[in-house]
């Protein structure tokens, strides 16, 4: 058995692919992910590549040599010659590193949280009417890791989103974009009574955006309302459509998701004085 490292060509990878006779079935979605990080750079070389045992069958990576060949890119590729057949049985047994491993690594706390805050954030910027669900929701480790050096905000944001999300059930990481893009996109907005009002609900009047948020959270918490499988992207939609009725000093008696509806943009609209004593500009 020897290993040795070669730049693998969209032509090669596809030779190669040829001699792949008894591997699981390709998984599509897989080589899509795989081909995206090749064409955003994101590619390295390492002990990880493709595999053939005595006879020249290829054995292990598959989906790598499917992703090279749809990229359409020359990449370094790991190859290894002569792997006994009897190792085919535990290959690819090892757990993969998730983006909350990334992020643990360079030391960044709360990272579960984090990685599912920099996920939804990288939806809402890039696919924000998509399900956040599925095989088109993955985001690499690298691109977590590219999103939180472009919004290191997302930090204190987090923190926020923990707090709303221990006071009314929203999900953190709906919180978390829900505080970071709001505060990012209206600076001028001072949103302590947003969160106070949200975290406690005290002395708000029906139709206050603030309790309304906090009401449908909770309702939705204990299963009175219907539940979706991307809790997160409904969860932000809400969010959105009450912070916004909130800035624009608007009452909101009822939050709801229409079918199809896209996701909200946040308000411009201003006046000299709030409700909330804030000299604001547009």
């Amino acid at each position: 058995m020897h290993m040795e490292v070669l730049q693998v060509s969209p032509e090669l990878a596809a030779e190669w692919l040829t001699r792949n006779t008894s591997n699981r079935p390709l998984s599509k979605s897989a080589v899509q992910q795989l081909a995206g990080r090749i064409q955003r750079g994101e590619w390295q070389l390492t002990h990880q590549g493709i595999a053939f045992d005595e006879d020249g069958v290829l054995i292990d990576g598959q989906h790598r040599l499917a992703a090279i060949a749809k990229a359409g890119m020359t990449v370094p590729l790991t190859v290894t010659h002569g792997v006994p057949r009897s190792s085919f049985t535990v290959m690819d047994t090892g757990r993969k590193r998730t983006g909350r491993d990334a992020l643990a690594l360079v030391g960044e706390a709360n990272s579960t949280h984090l990685a599912a805050a920099l996920r939804g954030l990288h939806l809402y910027l890039n696919a924000p009417n998509s399900a956040w669900s599925g095989g088109s929701s993955v985001t690499s480790n690298d691109q977590l890791l590219t999103m939180l050096d472009q919004h290191p905000g997302i930090r204190d944001a987090l923190q926020h989103g923990i707090t709303l999300n221990r006071a009314c059930r929203i999900t953190v990481t709906a919180a978390t974009i829900g505080w970071y893009v709001t505060t990012e996109a209206r600076p001028d907005i001072e949103q302590t009574s947003w969160k106070e009002g949200i975290v406690t609900g005290a002395r708000l009047e029906p139709g206050d955006p603030r309790l309304t948020l906090r009401n449908t959270m909770l309702s939705l918490a204990t299963g009175k309302s219907h539940r979706r499988r991307d809790d997160s992207r409904e969860h932000l939609l809400y969010y959105l459509k009450a912070w916004n009725a909130w800035a624009e000093d608007r009452p909101i008696k009822l939050l709801r998701r229409s079918p199809n509806e896209t996701m909200p943009r946040i308000t411009k609209q201003t006046t000299a004085v709030s409700a909330h004593g804030v000299l604001r500009q547009s």
